[in-house]
């Protein structure tokens, strides 16, 4: 069975994208609207619903939650592969994450449904993140010049959910209760699925029916599993060089859900024009900035790629790192300040948000594409997942190096970030071109193909 094309549209990206796209957004409101809420959920006063737990205890249950979160999508890119296929995998998870959100807003204050709730979330998100991923690189062909700028569109739509998040599980859950927020996260889910539910035929054609072990290529069946080739090989190791770099900008990064987000609710004056910002609305600084940011860095990647000058993608993912590391100096600021003066300005967050998200954009919607075009095709999915196990670790690491501001205090604990995620931003600079070298020309810019004619990259091998 041959793939259907992926319509397109007048500009050139597939229609498919878009809807995309737009399940991502509702997908991430859900996630980022529980993660704006869950710390300050766990040290919130029972009183007023909350469990009333210790910092550190909370920012450990938040990393746990969180890398498991990244850790499920090993398996849910496995089973994508070899029996579900994507598209019925994104759908299976998102209704279990939209589950999981409603068991969250049973009123009630009950540890056993607010574990199982983040049970379903943990396990709807592996079936969910890595499959409607790869489907992205499936709506282009190998080589095809778009594919970098598709993927920062792409990112578009995770930041702007993570703004709804902000703005409406946010509010609603401080304001009038954690109930109201977890639910309203939960109505989100259900509205991204209802919506690739609805639009998914017309849209994607072909692309994520089938699992990759049964997709058949110009009316041909497909040829038997080969042994990996060297340069296969050489790609797979690049992606877990790259990964184990992941690790220390997510750790950084993660920082913004826990650690900063109880620092931004407990040090920083939060007055603006004689009015309280809610500290949930910190957490819509970095999508804003993603959503200004983002249409210039994906025209940027693409004109330098038609140039020519394109950047390696280690070079983008250790400029990424530089940059990460350059916005915890402005935390080392805030620190200074609260601890002469009670309190920090926002300035200093805002700051850092930007710097983070700068660094997001070198590195984390490029990271998406690169496996994309690196990962052989019977593993697409499996190795979308184990570049997600960065994240999973990063995610855990993250909850329990914010766990020590207690005993070492913020400013050494953002010193020691500062430090390393700058060592492994030269580190990967410095190494870079040997890696370039090992994708044997997997992320070199061929011409575009025509509109109409992308034929679903993910589940084409590379050539080597």
């Amino acid at each position: 069975m041959a793939h259907s094309p992926a319509p397109t549209t007048g500009r050139g990206h597939p229609k498919g994208l878009y809807l995309l796209f737009t399940t991502e957004m509702w997908e991430r409101m859900s996630y980022y609207g529980m993660r704006a809420l869950l710390v300050l959920y766990m040290v919130g006063a029972t009183s007023k619903g909350g469990f009333g737990w210790s910092q550190a205890k909370a920012l450990e249950i938040f990393g746990l939650y969180t890398g498991l979160v990244y850790a499920t999508p090993v398996l849910g890119g496995f089973l994508a592969d070899r029996y579900l296929g994507q598209r019925l995998s994104v759908t299976l998870g998102g209704i279990l994450m939209m589950c999981g959100q409603f068991v969250l807003a049973m009123p009630g204050n009950n540890e056993a449904l607010f574990y199982s709730g983040l049970g379903l979330l943990v396990v709807g998100n592996g079936f969910f993140k890595p499959n409607i991923s790869t489907m992205v690189g499936g709506l282009y062909a190998p080589g095809d010049s778009r594919r970098d700028g598709a993927f920062t569109i792409f990112y578009i739509g995770i930041n702007v959910g993570a703004f709804l998040a902000s703005a409406v599980c946010g509010t609603l859950g401080e304001k009038y209760g954690w109930p109201w927020g977890f639910g309203s996260a939960g109505v989100g889910m259900g509205l991204g699925v209802l919506v690739f539910l609805l639009l998914g035929n017309r849209f994607l054609g072909d692309v994520g029916k089938s699992p990759s072990k049964v997709v058949r290529q110009e009316g041909k069946p497909a040829a038997p599993a080969a042994a990996l080739t060297r340069a296969e090989v050489d790609r797979i190791v690049v992606i877990l060089v790259l990964a184990l770099f992941v690790v220390f900008f997510w750790t950084a990064f993660e920082q913004a859900g826990g650690l900063m987000n109880l620092y931004t609710d407990a040090k920083v004056d939060r007055h603006l024009f004689g009015w309280e910002v809610p500290t949930t609305w910190f957490q819509a600084i970095n999508p804003i900035f993603i959503i200004g940011l983002g249409p210039i860095f994906a025209e940027a990647w693409t004109n330098l790629g038609r140039r020519g000058r394109d950047p390696s993608i280690p070079a983008k993912m250790a400029l990424g790192l530089l940059l990460v590391s350059f916005g915890f100096v402005f935390m080392l600021g805030a620190s200074r300040q609260s601890g002469a003066e009670g309190k920090a300005a926002m300035f200093w967050v805002v700051a850092a948000y930007f710097f983070h998200t700068a660094g997001e954009l070198c590195l984390s919607p490029v990271g998406l594409s690169m496996v994309t075009k690196l990962a052989p095709a019977r593993f697409a999915s499996a190795l979308m997942g184990v570049w997600f196990i960065a994240n999973a670790v990063a995610n855990y690491l993250a909850g329990l190096i914010g766990g020590y501001a207690e005993k070492l205090g913020e400013f050494d604990l953002f010193l020691a970030i500062t430090a390393f995620t700058a060592v492994a931003g030269v580190v990967l600079l410095v190494v870079s071109p040997v890696l370039k070298r090992m994708m044997h020309g997997a992320d070199e810019i061929r011409p575009t193909a025509p509109a109409g004619s992308a034929q679903g990259g993910a589940h084409s091998a590379p050539a080597a």
